[in-house]
């Protein structure tokens, strides 16, 4: 059983004091050295928002990673594929794999409204930067199942929580705006802040775009890719206004549960929805 939970550590948190190192950088590049007319800088009450919000979700993420081990050991041991984590080969196809579902996590995040409703914490932020990646929800639970699959096909559980932490820790350094665009190269199969502020845009040509956690090819592959073409306008198509943590964090929920009580019936209900149109990125 120790052997089994310390499977359990978690790279996000060794990465923390690296992230809040990042952070006080790029205040010093954006606050001190001097403003760039392009760039939106830091709000302290903003900030403060987006710090809070991952302090308690890496807390709530602990205690989910828990429940998240138990399940895929459990399925990996009903599965009759078995992948060697002593084998490269077992590497790449997690991190391929883990890409994969991420995009379709991430695509159906967009899309449907329920997962919105959480997902949606991450974009309420008018402003773009190190700290907007630290503005996370406190509800994972739809994650379960998306990754669940990698378990099935094979690869040993905490295979798969790793791989979910180099995914988030990478893509905590395309949230800033003091990079512009990287070689064309890497441009075309990675994840970029490019690629990526297009993804937090609420512009008409940028909604539901640029799904991808590192690399970018599967937005390629299936029509969600966008190029930056202009600066965005970062935050939600109707924003919230509000620092509040518990009406950043579950105000769409509240949302979801007005829009049913005042339907005629189950089909004229919430149902999904288009990323950020129609009530996804959108909130009443």
């Amino acid at each position: 059983m120790t052997e089994f939970l310390a499977h359990l550590r978690d790279p996000v948190i060794l990465a923390t004091p690296v992230f809040l190192l990042f952070v006080a950088v790029e205040v010093l590049a954006v606050h001190v050295l001097g403003h760039d007319d392009n760039v939106l800088g830091y709000s302290a009450k903003d900030t403060r928002t987006s710090m809070s919000m991952g302090t308690v979700a890496l807390v709530v993420n602990g205690f989910y990673r828990l429940l998240m081990l138990f399940v895929f050991a459990a399925l990996y041991e009903l599965t009759p594929l078995k992948l060697d984590p002593h084998d490269w080969w077992t590497w790449a196809a997690m991190l391929l794999g883990q890409e994969l579902v991420f995009y379709a996590y991430h695509r159906a995040s967009h899309r449907v409204r329920l997962l919105w409703a959480g997902h949606q914490v991450h974009h309420s932020s008018e402003h773009y930067n190190f700290s907007t990646a630290l503005r996370q929800k406190w509800t994972p639970y739809f994650q379960l199942p998306f990754w669940s699959v990698l378990a099935l096909a094979g690869i040993p559980p905490w295979m798969i929580l790793t791989g979910l932490s180099i995914d988030l820790v990478y893509q905590f350094f395309v949230h800033t705006e003091k990079v512009g665009k990287l070689p064309r190269w890497f441009e075309f199969v990675f994840n970029t802040p490019s690629h990526h502020r297009v993804h937090h845009g609420s512009d008409a040509e940028y909604l539901d775009a640029n799904y991808g956690g590192i690399l970018i090819v599967w937005d390629r592959m299936f029509g969600s890719f966008v190029p930056e073409t202009h600066r965005p306008t970062y935050g939600l198509t109707k924003n919230i206004n509000t620092h509040n943590l518990l009406k950043v964090g579950f105000h769409e929920y509240g949302s979801i549960l007005r829009d049913l009580r005042g339907a005629a019936n189950w089909r004229s209900g919430p149902g999904t929805c288009s990323g950020h149109r129609d009530g996804a990125r959108t909130s009443s």
